[in-house]
């Protein structure tokens, strides 16, 4: 029973972490990548190595080719064998569902227009430059409906699943387990010596059901409040941490550095907001710390104006660029929201395990008054 009911989905919700978690790293290093536009397009021959390039759809041909349309430049990707992702519509702060993974085969059902990030190779197929997959360097395909300065901070916030524990193995892993325990209640069901373990493998049938019965529900209520929170702080220990990609994180004194626009990327200290209309922060759930001192606003450094101590941030040219405020040094945030996230998943699972816990000792409770057994 442990092994169907626990070890297995728990090792599919490893799985399942770790497969969203390599999501997020192929995401977070595409989008360093240079900008494809017709200038740099115009310079490629045969192959030009990886490259990132947003626009909408424009039409399919041979079944596998998506053409796609940006500013100043349209180009074929070769979509056969592709995974491809849909990233959902969300509004609003906090944690958007995980993006739903459809076939490359499915693309021809989306609507013309739709938006779509491309990243990976660049190489000749069928005599004309195209992304292309490659070994050990697949191309990532996402159709996206948001701004594109929105898109990162969305991709990162939405790519983790809402309940690991229920994933793709689940359902079967405990479909298995059920039918053996089934099957054993009934070889010894006409043995009275075995009574108690004819009514054990019966309970134990609905064990994955525990957690959602009274008492211990209450509980369980508590543990999913507490996995919800944890994965958000999870997410924010990234979002803090992407301005960093910038800055060579190996050399923690640097405060600035060249982006592949030629812009001069970092951030200045702050002691108290800009008199901006719309202050941007990096996770507007942080806005409630905008009186503290020792803000830090990342984005474009220009020269600074004749009398002026210093200019603030201005937003990239390249949309994907980290622009906004954060209340502190983000590697210290990062370490503070990595101890918070893990230790309140430690206290759910904690919470959920004694949950479980009382529900099998009231029911034992009341299967003892009900059939005399002594336990």
């Amino acid at each position: 029973m442990a092994f169907w009911y626990g070890i297995l989905p728990i090792a599919g919700a490893f799985y399942n972490r770790g497969k969203w978690k390599r999501f997020r790293r192929r995401f977070d290093e595409l989008r360093l990548a240079p900008l494809l536009d017709y200038r740099l397009y115009r310079k490629l021959e045969g192959g030009g190595g990886v490259f990132r390039f947003t626009g909408s759809i424009e039409s399919i041909t041979d079944g596998h080719t998506l053409w796609v349309r940006g500013e100043d430049l349209t180009i074929p990707v070769y979509l056969e064998k592709t995974k491809c992702f849909l990233l959902p519509v969300h509004e609003g702060e906090g944690i958007p569902e995980a993006p739903e993974q459809i076939r490359w085969n499915r693309v021809s059902t989306l609507t013309e227009g739709a938006r779509v990030f491309i990243g990976g190779q660049i190489n000749t197929h069928n005599s004309r430059l195209s992304f292309c997959p490659a070994k050990g360097k697949p191309l990532m395909v996402l159709f996206y409906n948001c701004p594109d300065t929105e898109l990162t901070d969305t991709v990162i916030r939405a790519a983790r699943t809402r309940n690991e524990y229920w994933n793709t193995i689940t359902p079967i892993s405990l479909a298995i387990g059920a039918l053996a325990l089934i099957y054993m209640a009934a070889s010894f069901l006409g043995r009275p010596a075995f009574r108690l373990t004819v009514i054990s493998a019966l309970v134990a049938v609905f064990v994955p059901a525990l957690p959602l019965i009274p008492p211990g529900i209450l509980l369980t209520g508590l543990y999913r409040r507490m996995t919800w929170q944890a994965r958000k702080l999870r997410t924010y220990w990234d979002i803090v941490r992407l301005p960093l990609r910038y800055l060579l994180p190996e050399y923690p004194e640097r405060q600035s550095a060249f982006l592949n626009t030629g812009e001069k990327y970092g951030y200045v200290k702050l002691n108290s907001l800009p008199a901006l209309e719309a202050v941007p922060w990096l996770i507007p759930e942080n806005q409630n710390q905008g009186k503290k001192s020792n803000l830090y606003f990342f984005g474009v450094l220009a020269t600074p104006q004749a009398g002026e101590e210093f200019s603030l941030p201005q937003r990239s040219k390249d949309p994907f660029v980290s622009f906004g405020i954060l209340p502190a040094d983000p590697a210290f945030l990062a370490v503070r929201y990595a101890i918070k996230a893990y230790t309140l998943e430690a206290f759910a699972w904690l919470i959920l395990f004694l949950g479980t816990g009382i529900n099998v000792a009231f029911i034992f409770f009341i299967l003892r008054l009900l059939s005399g057994v002594s336990f």
